[in-house]
Parts: structure tokens; C-alpha cells; sequence
């Protein structure tokens, strides 16, 4: 009867079948401590069950050391000379109450957050009131569906004449249903046409037309009252194919600073061939694809520059996140790692609930916001031809990282979330553990710092042999290193202090994060934290957004005790963290060896410097009404100019169509190349420049467009048209080779040549 109802699909099957195997688990337990102690025995047995156990038949035996008891799932049975106690079977009856009660729960939130966003900008209230305005006309003898709910009414049972009056109403109820969705779906239709228009980002900054403000007044009727964070992507608009001859001519115009003349007209060749031959054709495909899927290139994006990159994710794929420069809350590093994880989850509930406000440009354009739902419970899984991400709808425990041991530590408790003292006190408990990391176990993460193709092999190895583990460990809601070493801001070495901040939190020791987890929370000895993030799930001002909270809460709302600890009383009662064991076969040693000695390779190549900049800061850039990524970018290739321009330096992504990441926006460009030219002079191994280009009014050198025009960059198509290209022609687009990665990820890309596909 409970594997029947196991085999249901829902919350009550997976309830009724974790249960059953946690009792037979427990049987199986309780009767290996009985032959042990034999017959007449007495004594109390902790028979705590790991969750690994929990959705698979086969039973393994115990650990041998019963302090590295699990403390998410577990009850204490006890054993006398009479049998088991009577109150087993009642405490088991109540986990499984619990659990079941808990998993309907959150099916309920998820299902009430859905409903509610996808009904914005109206509200049940306003079906409340359509349907008493509704009730009211026909008690008044009127009927303004105009016969319809008179056909809804001969369309219900009869029930043999009676329930006239229920009839009725059951009929108002479905018109104003009805009603009620086609005027949502007009709202979403005419919001999603406002937010096609684009003639905002053409205009200069601080000066606004009198078609903007008008666009900027209906936006704000149609977008209603405090909207949850998902309640826009229905709205927005799709992303727009432009047209290939306008792909082509941008693309040339951003590869004119960096070639001669003879090379820049071999390519326009090229891509005149290129037009009249393939271009109409794989044009077709791309529209095809474009009014299938909202984003039509986002997904391309993500795989071919990122999943089906084999570099290792250390440095070329991941980047950081600091903490206050100049100041620290506490310098008691459990009591930070406990006030730090407990903001993190915090975040994640808002973030699971939708209370996370959405991102607006100028207080009324939305942005796409799908990029948030992969920050926590996730992984990216390696995989010999290409990576994919693995993302969990929940997880109530954190994988620890100390002096080469690893951890499960529980977030949850049958009332909720565990308070920041109580997870003070378990990260106090890991610090304070004296036991030795096992052997290679303190080098094991370095696998994740190796070629992907490797790592892949490597992990279907420790799959088989050491399957809690790694599930422990990718299944986490994020990772948490305690480092045993001090870092941040000195007064002594300013520089230098903070270059040995930056190195550890992008790659540390090499064997101590791991990197294919969407982020890693990373605290040092004396208090200090930071985040190491992986790039492919989202963009940084995901992260970034976060971060800002997860600082904030964690210091100002949190806060600490006069004597440095997290506020609250600890709980001696909480079972220890549950130590992870690795059964490494010894063909993954010397791969451990390999793959250590590559990370520090990889991580001694590093060159990062840090200094403080305080001439001025954004408030000037914006007072010169210039874009402030342009103004940095601009910096950056001016710096660049006397050793090699950056033809791949680029900017931040499109979040004004829904989809995620869908391609970046070089900035260099004629009026970039001027720039530097006229602060930097020129230089004789650069090829000649071709006449300036005009400019238009208000436009500062070098200056990004941004959005749907890129100009001055290649636009996502391009990329495209190369991907479609790939399945039934060997085309050679224009330009091979320049069309290469982002400089600062140092990812292959779709468009070059070489590209993996």
C-alpha cells in the first residue's frame, strides 16, 4: 500500500515514500545495534538518517563515528529489554505531518506568487469588484453581457430545476472571469507595445522629449501598483531581428580601427559575398526562431560561450565581490559566517515569495529580471562536450569548506530558519573540529578548477563511489569556505593588501572553492568576507543586487553583540555538522595532483592591481552628462592604446527583452579610436586610420549607444547567423579571428571560427 502511494507524483507521494525509507532505514539500524549488544541490552541508540537515503532502497551501514550525525532529518528512538518504545511510531506520524504539511505549503506560496504576478497590473480585487458591479446590474434588471450569461446558464446542470438563484450566479462568475482575463490580456498586450519603444536611448542625457514623456505617463498607468518581481516578463517585448544588412554594416564598422586597408577591404568582400549568397536564408531562420522564443539568441549565448567552454572556470569564467573596505562588523569569523548565510537566506525567501522589487530604468522601464531565479540551488555541472546547470527549487542546507574538510550544515529547523547564533554556533563547531582532513580530501576541490573535460570524467568516478558527498555538496543552496587566513584593507600596505584580497577571493589557493557552484561565500579569519561568483547562470548586476542586501542586512538589520557574536542565544541541543566522506579511488589521486598544479599555475598568472581612486567618482561622469560605463570602458582602452587596442572590451547585456544574457556590446569604435589617438598620439605599429565619423550632437567619443542599436558593436545576430549557419553550410562569416572572446572572460565565442559546436 505505501509503495503504491509512493509511485503517486506530487507532494503526498514523495512525502509517504521518504518516509517509508527513512523507517526502514531506521528498522535496519535499530536491529544492527540490537545484535551487537545482544539480547537483553538496554540503552539509548541516536538513530539519525541522512536525506541521501531518503529517495533510494538501498540501505548502507552507519558511519562509524555517530558524532558526525545528520541534523536535518533524524528522531531518537530508544531500545529497552521490552521492545521498542511505544512512542516511536507517534514521532515518526509527526515528521511525516510535518514534512507534508510544510511541502503543501510551499506549493501553495509558489502557486499564490504565480497567480499574482501573472495577473499584474490587475488584482483579484478588481475580479471582486467586476463581478459585484456584475451581480448589482442584474439584480437591477440589466444585462451587460448582452445575453451571454443567459448561454452560460443553459450550459450548467439544471439539478432538476432547483438552484435557479445558484445558476446565476455561478454564470456571473464565469463572465467576469472571462471578462476579467481579456482585459489582463489587453493590459499585458498594450504594455508590452509601450515598452517596444526605444527612442529614449538615442537622446542625450539630462534632456528628455515630449514623446518620451508622454511614453513614461502610460507606462506608469499601465504598469500598475506594487508590482512582484516577475510580474513584468510577460510584458516585455520580444527581441527584434533586424535586418542582415544592417548586422553586416555594423559589424564592419567595428572591425575599421583595428585593420589596415588592404584587410578591411578583403573583409568587405567578403561580407558582400556573404549578403548576396547565404545571408537571406539564414535571415529566414532567425525569424523563425525569433517568434518562437521570446529571446531567440539567449540561449545560443549561454551555450556556446559559456557551457560549451572547456577552460577551466577559475578566473576565465568567475569574478568577485568585496566586502565593506573600511569597515568590519566583528572579527569573529563563525559569528560573520553566521550572520552572513542567515541574510543570504533570507534574501532567498523574499526571492522565492517575488518581494524583491523588479529593476526599473528611470523608476518605469522594466528590466528583465528571469536571471534571478538561478542565483541559489545551483550548479554547473561538467560535462565532456558541454556544461549545463543544474537548478534545485529548494535546499535547506550549505556545504562547508575548512582546512581541506567538508561539511553539511542544516539551515532549517521544523520551525523555520535557523537564527544567525545558531549557525554562528555550528561554523564555531567546524573551527573548533580538530580532526585531519583525510588524504587528497584537502586538494579534492581543485577538480573544479580543471579543464571541464577532465573535471567531467573525474566526477562520474566520484559519482559512483562517493555519491553522498558530491550530492551534498552540488545540491547546496551555495558554498561557504572558511579560510584560515586573514584578508582585506591594511594601513600599512593599501595596495598591496587589497591585490592579496582581489587574488583570494578570484582563485584563492586553488583547492579551496568550489567553483561550479553559482557562488561561494567566502570568510577569512579576522572576520573579513567576499564572493566568488561563477559567471554563466547570470549577469553581475544580479549578484551585485544580492550582495548589496546580503551586506546591509547582515550589518545594520542583523547586527552583533557588544562582544562580537550574533544576537540571540545558542542551541546546545543542535546536533554537529555532518562531515562529508570521500571514497576516492586512486586513479582520482594523481588526477588531484594535476589538477592542483594547474590551479596554481592558472592562479600565479594572475596580474591584478587594486589601488583607491578618489578624485572623483559617478556623480561627476553623470554631471558631464556621459554614460558611465562608456566613461570607464573609454578609460580603459586609453590605457590600453600604447600597448594594443581592445577590440573585444564590451559592455553589459540587453535586459530590455526577457531571455537572460544575450550578447555584450563592443565599444570600440571611430570615435573611441579618436579619443585615444588624441590623448595618446599616434602609434607606428597601428595600421592607418581611416576619416573620422560624424558624430551625432551631444555624443561623447566613444560612447555606447547601448540597448537594441549597439552602435559601434557587433550586434547578437551576427552570432546568430553563425550558429544557424553551422548544421548545413560551411560559411565563413566575415571576420575570423577578431570576432573573438570577451577580454575579460577570455571565453571562446560562437562567431569565430574555432568555436566549439
Amino acid at each position: 500500500m505505501v509503495l503504491w502511494w509512493a509511485e503517486l507524483r506530487g507532494p503526498v507521494g514523495q512525502v509517504v515514500e521518504s518516509s517509508y525509507w527513512a523507517w526502514t532505514y531506521a528498522s535496519e539500524r535499530l536491529r544492527s545495534w540490537a545484535q551487537n549488544r545482544g539480547v537483553g541490552g538496554c540503552g539509548v541508540y541516536v538513530a539519525s538518517f541522512p536525506a541521501s537515503h531518503l529517495h533510494k532502497p538501498d540501505l548502507e551501514p552507519p558511519p562509524r563515528d555517530m558524532a558526525e550525525a545528520h541534523q536535518a532529518v533524524g528522531f531518537v528512538p530508544s531500545l529497552t529489554p521490552d521492545g521498542a518504545d511505544p512512542e516511536l511510531a507517534g514521532q515518526v506520524l509527526r515528521n511525516i505531518y510535518l514534512s507534508g504539511l510544510w511541502s503543501w505549503k510551499r506549493h501553495l506560496s509558489r502557486f499564490r506568487n504565480d497567480f499574482l504576478s501573472g495577473v499584474l497590473p490587475a488584482s483579484p480585487f478588481s475580479w471582486l469588484f467586476l463581478f459585484s458591479a456584475i451581480q448589482l446590474a442584474w439584480f437591477l434588471q440589466l444585462d451587460p453581457s448582452l445575453g451571454l450569461m443567459e448561454k452560460i446558464k443553459e450550459l450548467l446542470p439544471d439539478w432538476a430545476g432547483q438552484h435557479h438563484r445558484l445558476r446565476g450566479v455561478l454564470a456571473a462568475a464565469l463572465f467576469a472571469s472571462c471578462l476579467w482575463g481579456a482585459l489582463i490580456f489587453t493590459l499585458h498586450v498594450a504594455l508590452r507595445l509601450l515598452l517596444s519603444y526605444h527612442g529614449w536611448l538615442l537622446e542625450p542625457h539630462g534632456a528628455m522629449s515630449s514623446a518620451t514623456k508622454t511614453w513614461l505617463a502610460l507606462v506608469r498607468i499601465f504598469s500598475g501598483r506594487r508590482p512582484m518581481l516577475f510580474s513584468y516578463q510577460r510584458s516585455l517585448p520580444r527581441q527584434p531581428v533586424p535586418s542582415v544588412q544592417d548586422t553586416v554594416r555594423k559589424y564592419l564598422e567595428s572591425i575599421r580601427p583595428v585593420l589596415s586597408d588592404e584587410d578591411f577591404n578583403w573583409r568587405a568582400v567578403l561580407a558582400q559575398e556573404f549578403l548576396k549568397q547565404q545571408a537571406s536564408l539564414l535571415q529566414w531562420y532567425l525569424r523563425l526562431k525569433s517568434w518562437w522564443a521570446a529571446n531567440y539568441v539567449s540561449d545560443w549565448w549561454e551555450e556556446f560561450v559559456y557551457l560549451r567552454s572547456r577552460s577551466p572556470l577559475m578566473v576565465n569564467s568567475n569574478y568577485y565581490l568585496t566586502d565593506f573596505l573600511y569597515v568590519t562588523p566583528t572579527p569573529l569569523q563563525a559569528a560573520r559566517a553566521g550572520n552572513a548565510v542567515h541574510a543570504l537566506l533570507l534574501y532567498r525567501h523574499r526571492l522565492q515569495r517575488q518581494e524583491i522589487s523588479p529593476t526599473l530604468l528611470m523608476g518605469m522601464r522594466p528590466l528583465c529580471s528571469a536571471q534571478y531565479e538561478r542565483i541559489f540551488n545551483t550548479t554547473r555541472v561538467p560535462g565532456v562536450q558541454k556544461d549545463h546547470l543544474r537548478h534545485l527549487r529548494d535546499s535547506q542546507h550549505v556545504a562547508v569548506l575548512h582546512r581541506g574538510r567538508f561539511f553539511r550544515v542544516g539551515t532549517h529547523s521544523p520551525h523555520g530558519l535557523l537564527p544567525p547564533r545558531a549557525l554562528e554556533q555550528q561554523f564555531q563547531r567546524i573551527l573548533d573540529d580538530p580532526s585531519p582532513a583525510c588524504p587528497h580530501e584537502e586538494h579534492l576541490a581543485a577538480l573544479t578548477a580543471a579543464p571541464r573535460g577532465l573535471w567531467a570524467q573525474l566526477r562520474q568516478t566520484l559519482k559512483t563511489r562517493a555519491a553522498h558527498a558530491l550530492e551534498a555538496v552540488e545540491g547546496a543552496a551555495f558554498f561557504v569556505s572558511l579560510d584560515p587566513e586573514p584578508a582585506g584593507l591594511t594601513r600599512e600596505d593599501p595596495a598591496g593588501s587589497l591585490d592579496a584580497y582581489a587574488h583570494a577571493l578570484l582563485a584563492g589557493r586553488g583547492h579551496d572553492r568550489w567553483f561550479d557552484k553559482s557562488f561561494t561565500l567566502i570568510i577569512f579569519s579576522n572576520g573579513k568576507l567576499g564572493l566568488s561568483v561563477e559567471h554563466s547562470w547570470a549577469d553581475c548586476p544580479i549578484s551585485g543586487h544580492m550582495w548589496e542586501f546580503t551586506l546591509a542586512t547582515e550589518c545594520f538589520q542583523l547586527g552583533y553583540s557588544a562582544d562580537g557574536h550574533c544576537k540571540g542565544c545558542p542551541a546546545p541541543a543542535l546536533p554537529p555538522p555532518q562531515r562529508l566522506q570521500w571514497d576516492l579511488p586512486d586513479q582520482v589521486h594523481l588526477s588531484i595532483s594535476l589538477a592542483l598544479r594547474g590551479a596554481k599555475a592558472l592562479s600565479g598568472n594572475i596580474d591584478c592591481h587594486i589601488f583607491p581612486f578618489s578624485h572623483f567618482g559617478k556623480s561627476f561622469i553623470r554631471h558631464c552628462h556621459l554614460s558611465s560605463d562608456s566613461f570607464v570602458q573609454m578609460a580603459l582602452q586609453l590605457a590600453h592604446f600604447r600597448g594594443s587596442i581592445l577590440p573585444h572590451l564590451r559592455v553589459g547585456h540587453d535586459s530590455l527583452v526577457p531571455g537572460g544574457p544575450d550578447g555584450d556590446s563592443a565599444i570600440l569604435h571611430e570615435g573611441g579610436l579618436q579619443l585615444c589617438e588624441s590623448h595618446g598620439g599616434q602609434r607606428e605599429d597601428r595600421p592607418a586610420v581611416p576619416r573620422p565619423v560624424p558624430r551625432r550632437s551631444g555624443q561623447a567619443p566613444g560612447a555606447a549607444q547601448g540597448g537594441h542599436e549597439r552602435a559601434g558593436g557587433r550586434p547578437p545576430p551576427l552570432c546568430a547567423l553563425r550558429r544557424v549557419a553551422i548544421p548545413s553550410y560551411a560559411v565563413a562569416l566575415p571576420g575570423p579571428g577578431l570576432l573573438g572572446a570577451v577580454a575579460t572572460v577570455h571565453q571562446p565565442d560562437p562567431c569565430s571560427a574555432d568555436a566549439p559546436v
